[in-house]
């Protein structure tokens, strides 16, 4: 069976709509042989998730925008398990290295923001690039309130990554 890792940090009720959102898409009646794994980002960020990651097939994360970027917890979570599960590094340090060794698996990603997300998406996508993922969805970038649109489209976001992983 095909696993999806969702990593997230959902510190606020607009961001726990994302996530519930997410998850919902993700474990759809409709989409069959995917096993779905919860994580908040700290429980993620340990030896064992380092495990989940390595044992996935495809991920969503997801985040707040926290003063032009991504959440702590979800820095942490990268900090813990990126050399471990496949990350490179460049010669100066930064992400960066020869990631194109062997399969690439899909990702998607949510981030909300009251005022702006650009900082966010772009601290989370060096991390992932630097990473043998590939992005697989455009980000979703909502501010604001959450409603049932931004819902929907949270939904669609982890719908269309475990729809990919459907052996």
């Amino acid at each position: 069976m095909a696993r999806l890792l969702v990593v997230h940090h959902a510190p606020t009720p607009a961001v726990a709509a994302l996530r519930d959102a997410v998850l919902a898409g993700a474990r759809d009646d409709a989409i069959e042989g995917v096993d779905v794994l919860d994580r908040a980002a700290l429980d993620a960020a340990s030896p064992d998730g380092a495990r989940e990651v390595l044992d996935a097939d495809g991920f969503v994360l997801l985040t707040p925008a926290n003063f032009g970027y991504m959440s702590g917890a979800l820095k942490h979570f990268f900090d813990t398990v990126f050399l471990h599960v496949g990350g490179a590094l460049g010669d100066d340090g930064g992400a960066g290295g020869d990631t194109t060794g062997g399969p690439r698996q899909p990702f998607g990603l949510v981030v909300h923001g009251r005022y702006d997300t650009t900082g966010a998406v772009r601290s989370v996508l060096a991390i992932t690039g630097a990473l043998p993922w590939r992005q697989a969805t455009e980000t979703l970038e909502l501010l604001g309130d959450v409603g049932e649109d931004e819902r929907a489209a949270a939904y669609e976001v982890g719908a269309t990554i475990a729809a990919l992983l459907v052996p």
